[in-house]
């Protein structure tokens, strides 16, 4: 039986290649990233004892570093189970929830058809970019200079032109022998009962062709060089070969963009795509001009766990976040949700790029903020929540918000995490009531942007002299953290701390960009089967060309007699250390993320709810000083210090 290249596709993208190989085979769970869709086993097809088979998620498809066997979901049936072809769709697509597709002849006819249809399109693509170097196209060609878009960058894209004439694509498509009905079942002509003769769907406009997941062009995207135009940007209809929303603009390139590592991320449009992927950002797709589709959602999760979505930081960006991350909630999951990147106000990728470079765009990504900080944001940002009425509202809003989780785990863990946001909100606002009584300014207004936050060099600071002055906001490039360097040096000193914290040493999140570099090599050799031996860590080290840093942070903790982190310290030692100093950077590292969070709301909106959730971080974060600063004497205040 022929199954249809489609069939075979979505049931591909509807399982993931580990779901099929996990149920013969157990996960290295050393190796293994199952939130990157990373996957390490001993290989099912030849003995041996140390994992080097692996399968990734996002290309679909396995290999065993050992005996070089390789395929994709359908392969590894038919090789190790020995079913058949069909078997093997058969089995996959019930893993699916699909239905196997009847043999129906005329349905075969109609794959025929469509493989036809794509290379109408094929054609139509290459007759606009011809016509985009030809004369007629000067003024499209103007344009995209003026937008900073190279040659190269057209040509990799495919731009094109579509002339000013009702009939010049039309006519181009007939004179090679294409069908009058296939011109029309490509969308390429409007036509229809009410249109006595067909015209060219597109003219005047700047064409970008639009690729399906194989990279075949199924439609055009349309931007009018008119200014009277009644639409700026037009898109193809929805044919046999493309709807609107299930596609989204570069997908098939920000897909094999991906093998290099990051994550997938989503801006609005065809130019900030191209104009992103020309400063180096290959990993980015768009909707197609409307706000994004569950099945686009979809798409973005088949290539990444945690997709970035990008919008304007104008109220209409920031409505369309809030709709995106309402859209996600139900569907959220571990190891699927999204994170939420908001640009300058007034300013689209494009113009970021171009006005700042790529690092301003960076550094808009650094600030994404998870989905749970946009949705306590959406709700709390400039509410009142002054009495037991309007506290026990907002509470309600806020478990009807995460009852729509399907998943009951995450579900739970939602619940949680907005009830500790709760009870740490309100306990601030009781303080600052009591603020207000003995003599605060405002007597209950919004203070003064001024009064919390002066503009220094583009930035802001800090609401206290003493908060700006703490480790909590200083960035990694500043030196490296004393609780940062303790965690990393106890790591390699005492290799059976790694095995004993992996769930948490994985993704640990480090300020400082060095220590970040040294954790890398760890998990490195953790991959290599080499992280349960000091010396084999700390060759992996400086393989990565890492050992000044390592000097580095090794003098750091001996000038500070942390001698716990040190090779010399007995094992019970490092773990009494290194476990104080694994809680204390997961709680600031959190609380660093709601700093910028608190800071950058108070500024775009001085309320005085904003100024009070900004007090209540800076009276978490002096716990966590008073927690540091017993760290920082741990040995030397119990007269041990000497064993360094």
């Amino acid at each position: 039986m022929r199954f249809p290249p489609a069939f075979l596709d979505e049931i591909r993208d509807r399982v993931p290649i580990s779901s099929v190989i996990g149920q013969r085979v157990a996960w290295d769970r050393k190796k293994t990233n199952a939130p990157r869709g990373d996957y390490w086993a001993c290989c099912p097809f030849h003995g041996e004892k140390s994992p080097s088979f692996h399968c990734e998620d996002k290309k679909g498809r396995y290999h065993c570093f050992g005996c070089s066997v390789s395929g994709d979901h359908f392969k590894f049936l038919t090789e190790l189970d020995g079913m058949s072809f069909p078997e093997a769709v058969e089995k996959i697509a019930d893993m699916a929830g699909l239905p196997m597709p009847v043999r129906d002849a005329q349905e075969e006819q109609r794959e025929k058809e469509r493989a036809s249809l794509t290379d109408v399109m094929e054609m139509a693509t290459a007759f606009f970019q011809e016509r985009l170097q030809g004369p007629e196209g000067a003024k499209a060609r103007a344009y995209l200079r003026d937008r900073g878009l190279t040659p190269a960058t057209q040509q990799s894209f495919r731009l094109g032109f579509a002339p000013d004439s009702r009939n010049a694509l039309k006519e181009h498509l007939a004179a090679k022998g294409v069908p009058k009905a296939d011109i029309e079942a490509c969308g390429l002509v409007r036509h229809g009962d009410d249109v006595p003769v067909s015209y060219d769907w597109f003219r005047d406009r700047i064409m970008f062709p639009i690729p399906d997941s194989r990279g075949k062009i199924i439609a055009f995207g349309g931007r009018a060089l008119a200014p009277d135009a009644l639409a700026k940007y037009m898109n193809s209809p929805d044919t046999e070969l493309f709807h609107k929303g299930n596609v989204l603009y570069n997908f098939a390139r920000a897909r094999k963009a991906l093998a290099k590592g990051g994550t997938v991320i989503a801006v609005e449009g065809y130019m900030d795509v191209i104009a992103l992927a020309q400063a180096g950002f290959e990993n980015v797709v768009a909707p197609l001009g409307t706000a994004l589709t569950e099945n686009q959602l979809e798409l973005l999760w088949r290539m990444a766990g945690e997709p970035v979505l990008c919008f304007d930081g104008d109220k209409a960006g920031l409505k369309a976040a809030w709709r995106a991350a309402d859209m996600a909630l139900p569907s959220v999951q571990a190891g699927r949700s999204a994170r939420f990147a908001l640009l300058p106000e007034g300013k689209d990728p494009d113009d970021l790029v171009k006005a700042e470079g790529p690092d301003a765009f960076r550094s808009v990504l650094a600030d994404a903020r998870p989905l749970a900080d946009l949705l306590w944001m959406r709700e709390t940002a400039g509410g009142v929540f002054d009495t037991p009425e309007r506290r026990a509202e907002l509470e309600k809003t806020l478990r009807e918000l995460t009852s729509r989780i399907r998943d009951e785990s995450l579900r739970y863990h939602y619940q949680q995490e907005m009830r500790e946001r709760v009870l740490s909100f309100f306990g601030a606002q009781r303080g600052t009531r009591q603020g207000r009584q003995e003599g605060r300014p405002g007597q209950g207004k919004a203070p003064p942007p001024g009064g919390q936050f002066a503009k220094a060099g583009g930035g802001r600071t800090p609401i206290t002299e003493s908060l700006g002055r703490s480790a909590l906001v200083k960035r990694g490039s500043e030196g490296m953290s004393m609780r940062e360097a303790t965690i990393i040096v106890a790591l390699v000193n005492h290799p059976a701390l790694i095995d004993e914290n992996f769930a948490h040493i994985e993704f640990l999140d480090l300020a400082n960009s060095d220590l970040r570099r040294l954790h890398a090599a760890i998990l490195d050799a953790m991959a290599h089967d080499m992280a349960n031996d000091r010396q084999a860590v700390i060759s992996t080290i400086e393989s990565a060309g890492c050992a000044e840093i390592w000097e580095r942070a090794v003098g750091l903790i001996r000038r500070a007699r942390q001698w716990p982190a040190l090779e010399t310290a007995a094992l019970e030692d490092a773990r009494d250390a290194f476990s104080q100093a694994l809680h204390l950077q997961r709680s600031a590292r959190t609380l660093h993320k709601e700093l910028k969070q608190a800071e950058a709301a108070l500024a775009t909106d001085p309320t005085d709810e904003n100024y009070r959730h900004l007090i209540e971080i800076q009276a978490q974060f002096q716990d966590v000083q008073a927690t540091e600063a017993l760290i920082e004497g741990f040995g030397v205040s119990s007269g041990r210090a000497g064993r360094a």
